[in-house]
């Protein structure tokens, strides 16, 4: 098992590699360990603009995901959050488990994921 520390002041991981599997922790609309807040559709986009960051940093990419959590903070924005989903995650999508958090008033969104180390055999 190796880990990456996210050079933040919490205690955790930014990701974890446990056999051919990385896990990547919460990732949310943060630059430079700051909250930048915006409409639901920019916070999420720089929350997996941040996921994006970490699998790269592992040679990995999106669409190495093999499972998603997605944390939406405002269950009206989930018909937004499944429009704009598609154009991060491409078919075969990943697993995915959707939840209305109670996150914090600063964070609309929130997204951890797991992906295949070595890459998906099925992305296109």
């Amino acid at each position: 098992m190796s880990q990456q520390r996210s050079g933040n002041t919490h205690n955790f991981s930014s990701c974890v590699s446990a056999g051919d599997l990385l896990f990547v922790s919460g990732q949310a609309s943060v630059l430079d360990g700051a909250i930048v807040p915006g409409t639901f559709a920019e916070e999420m986009a720089r929350s997996i603009d941040n996921l994006r960051r970490i699998l790269e940093s592992r040679g990995l990419n999106l669409a190495d995901v093999v499972k998603v959590g997605a944390y939406v903070r405002d269950p009206g924005d989930l018909v937004e959050f499944n429009k704009l989903y598609p154009r991060y995650f491409s078919n075969p999508l990943p697993a995915r488990t959707t939840i209305t958090s109670c996150l914090p008033d600063t964070i609309k969104f929130e997204i951890d994921a797991v992906a295949l180390l070595g890459g998906r055999a099925d992305k296109p």
